[in-house]
């Protein structure tokens, strides 16, 4: 059975996760709390696993490395955009001070809160929705992540970051790319590609891009 250990010496430090407050999240949530009964053999490997209904949890690599990218802070608020099971909004629950996360399929809304439950994480907030116009309510945020991919980034998700505020989100329909966005003033954004990626499609409001 591939071990927690295993998985964040070879699977992370092995490759370019070096953020000690990233690896110690990493290390703390229990991904198995977060994967199916038949597959808690599998659940430090470093692969996306099956949850029922074509969805996913996400591979433990990008959820490193997309933290890593965002350089959170203890007294960040972050915005998830796809909250999926709930093993991401997790690792970032660590990280900052308040997590807020969208998740558009009802019922993985639903199965976040009890996976999120069994943590005692007190600082994830859920909603069930579309992800596209943000959570306006809540804003500005520190930090905004995207697990979904919209044919370009929403200008509303934009608009909800405060000034030195950073997102990451993959962009494109065939082709994706992981972008990093930092807001630079009230009207100045910059834009980074950061690798190639392979997300499932954000859907919603999104598809009408």
């Amino acid at each position: 059975m591939y071990s927690k250990a295993m998985m964040i010496e070879q699977d992370l430090q092995g490759r370019d996760i070096q953020d000690k407050r990233v690896l110690a999240a990493m290390e703390e949530v229990d991904r198995r709390l977060f994967v199916p009964d038949d597959l808690q053999n599998h659940a430090y490997e470093d692969s996306p696993l099956p949850i029922g209904k074509s969805q996913t949890v996400s591979q433990p690599y990008i959820v490193a490395y997309m933290a890593q990218v965002l350089d959170i802070k203890a007294d960040d608020k972050v915005l998830e955009i796809g909250t999926g099971c709930g093993y991401n909004a997790a690792i970032l629950s660590r990280l900052a001070k308040e997590v807020y996360s969208i998740e558009i399929i009802e019922w993985l809304a639903e199965l976040a809160k009890i996976n999120l439950a069994q943590t005692e994480y007190d600082n994830i907030h859920i909603r069930f929705g579309d992800g596209y116009q943000g959570w306006p309510e809540q804003a500005p945020f520190d930090v905004i992540e995207l697990t979904a991919a919209p044919p370009k980034v929403p200008q509303s998700l934009k608009q909800q970051l405060k000034t030195g505020g950073r997102l990451v989100a993959p962009v494109g329909t065939l082709s994706q790319e992981l972008v990093l966005v930092e807001r630079l003033s009230e009207q100045d954004f910059s834009e980074k590609v950061l690798s190639m990626v392979r997300f499932v499609p954000m859907t919603g409001q999104a598809q009408q891009e």
